[in-house]
């Protein structure tokens, strides 16, 4: 599938994520060593069946990667590389580019549902006092375990999954397990059976009569019903 896609004279947003899904492996968020080694050489493979010379942008990454084998990508400098859709590519470039930016906007949007009146200096006032609040490794970014303290106790089951989060080397042996048809992602019935586990592990923090809710919100981070490696990293891995 991967490699019908990289044949393509334009790439959607949905295909660019399967891509980076299928090149990383072990769902760390970079295709490197022999990922980046296999789309490199796929890559070329595909551009050639397709009667298609290499964009500019691809023929640089590869001469870089010749220069420096050990190297490595993550999704925005994937966006780079691949031919994708315009508007998606607008999308990374413009709207990705800024945290502070990203809360300004989350926060403005909040004001006007709840019709509180506010200026520019004060929604800036708020910005960067929800993100000093927040940012709890002043990082200066805003991970989902961070984002999850902004919800309200009672309905945030990111807060719940936090007392069973795991390292990396677990939860991929955990992914592993559950990911019956080793695809590489979960459906519906593989998480059901993962989240079935979990509670029974952990019934002091985790409450089996609300699998469906977990269930419901977590499938809500997959794409078109297809929860990868990396989303479901997010709620389970503690170093995400």
């Amino acid at each position: 599938m991967a490699n019908a896609y990289l044949q393509g004279v334009e790439i959607s947003a949905s295909q660019f994520l399967d891509i980076f899904h299928h090149y990383d492996n072990d769902g760390n968020g970079y295709i490197e060593g022999k990922e980046l080694q296999n789309f490199i050489k796929e890559l070329q493979q595909a551009r050639k069946q397709a009667g298609l010379e290499l964009t500019d942008q691809m023929r640089a990454f590869v001469e870089e990667y010749e220069k420096n084998a050990d190297g490595k990508i993550d999704i925005i400098e994937l966006v780079q590389i691949l031919p994708t859709e315009e508007n998606f590519l607008l999308f990374f470039r413009q709207q990705l580019k800024s945290c502070t930016e990203f809360m300004e906007n989350f926060l403005r949007d909040l004001l006007q549902r709840a019709k509180k009146p506010y200026d520019e200096k004060k929604l800036e006032e708020y910005t960067l006092t929800t993100l000093k609040i927040f940012d709890s490794n002043n990082d200066g970014k805003l991970c989902l375990s961070e984002m999850a303290r902004l919800l309200p106790d009672q309905e945030n089951f990111l807060l719940k999954f936090q007392g069973v989060k795991m390292a990396r080397k677990e939860f991929n042996k955990i992914f592993e397990l559950y990911d019956k048809d080793r695809n590489g992602y979960m459906d519906e019935n593989e998480l059901d059976a993962l989240l079935k586990g979990l509670c029974e592990k952990n019934k002091k923090v985790l409450e089996v009569s609300k699998i469906p809710i977990y269930k419901k919100a977590i499938m809500a981070l997959s794409d078109g019903g297809k929860l990868y490696r990396t989303e479901l990293a997010l709620v389970l891995c503690e170093d995400m």
